[in-house]
């Protein structure tokens, strides 16, 4: 099976897991989160399992709120900023795609095209740039704002953001600099092309003082689960990842989101769907639980209402716990992720969870995303299930705790796939592009360009 064929899998590591117990595992280092040396046995492990990308979680602010909770928490307090992280792991490994998030709202685009266009040259081509208009509200406040932009004013934003560094990264010609010393000369101008910008939010002259980057652009990340999100990743995205807490909602996304694509001049192959996976590995399922309960058991109730206040954007400080959540509490809507307050909504709907199972569900799959608990043959068939069935592209693989999640995901779960022919067993390319079965973007070309 060729690699176009074959599931796309790329790794999500937020501080030393996304399990908000994870810091609290006897097998997790301390201070992990912030330790170059730990991160880097990551993504060497990552690219040991020929994983596709290695990426890095991030937020523009510290965790707010009540501090009985958040005290307890190691996620989204204090970590590294991803793009420097991902250039030092750039020069310790040599083949896995490296992500970084970037955020629309609060950066400047000149700025992320600077920054992501020398870190595409520092890796040899295998960067990826996820974009995100940034859900947490507390951000504001670090940037001279005293609230959000609305979701949709900030999607509006992004849009632009996206076109005005794509067609920053388009400045140079791919062989502008001819660095010819026999006649003193190193570029030629007609293959440079200032931008020449004016739009709604920006206004950039350009041309970027960096040549074109390896893959002529890194593959462009989002993640569209509200209606401007989905739009964005039709007409943007070359990589989008998906929540989906069942099987029909995957391939209904699926169906959406690729349906988008022909109104915006793309093919649907031109964009990978990647479904969000909370694996827990173990030799049998009957182990894998034994030690997922153990690691559920050590959430502190602080911390799950905390988790639950970030998510639900409502304050469920002093609100029993064994009881659910009263109607009356919960927002109509929210500013934050919509995504996520939805299907949050909608399971606290359907199931009657108390805030006890509710922040246990949550822990194991934020929102209720896809989750499984299991062997390695366990996982590979939900896995294998959800890729032939044409509900997704492939996975985004958020590991509960580090070290030991992905070394069991590499170690078990990926010969598993790799056995049912359903994943590489060597990268047959050098950069991300390469990886994903994406092409190099051409050139583009606009009236206010040259």
């Amino acid at each position: 099976m060729s690699d176009d064929k074959m599931m796309k899998l790329g790794v999500l590591i937020s501080d030393v897991g996304v399990h908000p117990a994870a810091w609290l595992d006897p097998g997790t280092p301390l201070g992990g989160e912030i330790s170059f040396p730990f991160y880097l046995e990551l993504a060497r492990r990552a690219e040991e399992g020929k994983l596709d990308f290695f990426f890095v979680a991030d937020t523009l602010a510290s965790r707010t709120g009540d501090m009985a909770g958040v005290m307890r928490q190691c996620a989204y307090t204090a970590h590294f900023e991803p793009l420097t992280l991902m250039a030092a792991l750039a020069a310790g490994t040599s083949r896995i795609g490296l992500a970084a998030t970037i955020s629309s709202t609060y950066s400047e685009p000149y700025n992320a095209a600077r920054m992501f266009a020398s870190l595409d040259h520092i890796s040899g081509g295998r960067t990826g740039w996820n974009v995100v208009t940034t859900a947490y509200a507390p951000a504001a406040a670090n940037f001279g704002r005293d609230t959000h932009e609305d979701h949709a004013l900030r999607y509006r934003r992004a849009n632009e953001f996206v076109d005005v560094v794509n067609g920053l990264w388009d400045s140079w010609d791919d062989d502008a600099f001819i660095r010819d010393r026999a006649s003193g000369i190193h570029f030629l101008p007609e293959r440079r092309h200032p931008l020449n910008h004016e739009g709604e939010f920006y206004r950039v002259k350009g041309p970027l003082n960096a040549p074109r980057a390896p893959q002529g652009r890194p593959v462009a990340i989002s993640a569209g689960g509200s209606e401007p999100g989905k739009e964005l990743a039709a007409r943007t995205s070359e990589v989008v990842f998906s929540v989906d807490r069942d099987l029909p909602s995957a391939l209904a996304y699926y169906k959406d989101l690729k349906g988008r694509m022909a109104k915006h001049g793309r093919a649907p192959e031109e964009l990978a769907v990647l479904t969000a996976l909370n694996p827990f590995v173990g030799e049998t399922d009957a182990q894998a639980q034994d030690a997922f309960a153990a690691l559920q058991a050590r959430i502190h109730p602080d911390v799950g209402r905390a988790m639950l206040s970030v998510d639900l954007d409502v304050d469920l400080r002093g609100l029993p716990i064994d009881e659910p959540i009263p109607d009356e509490m919960l927002p109509a809507s929210t500013n934050a992720t919509k995504s996520y307050f939805e299907m949050m909504k909608q399971a606290m709907g359907e199931q009657k969870l108390t805030v006890r199972q509710l922040y246990e569900a949550c822990a194991a799959s934020r929102g209720g995303m896809n989750a499984v608990v299991g062997s390695a043959k366990t996982i590979a068939d939900r896995m294998e299930e959800w890729f032939s069935a044409g509900a997704t592209d492939g996975f985004m693989i958020r590991i509960s705790h580090l070290p030991e999640g992905l070394d069991n995901f590499v170690s078990m779960v990926v010969p598993e796939l790799q056995r049912r022919g359903l994943f590489r067993e060597e990268y047959t390319g050098s950069t991300l592009r390469d990886h994903l079965g994406l092409a190099r973007p051409k050139i583009s070309r606009c009236p206010s360009r040259d």
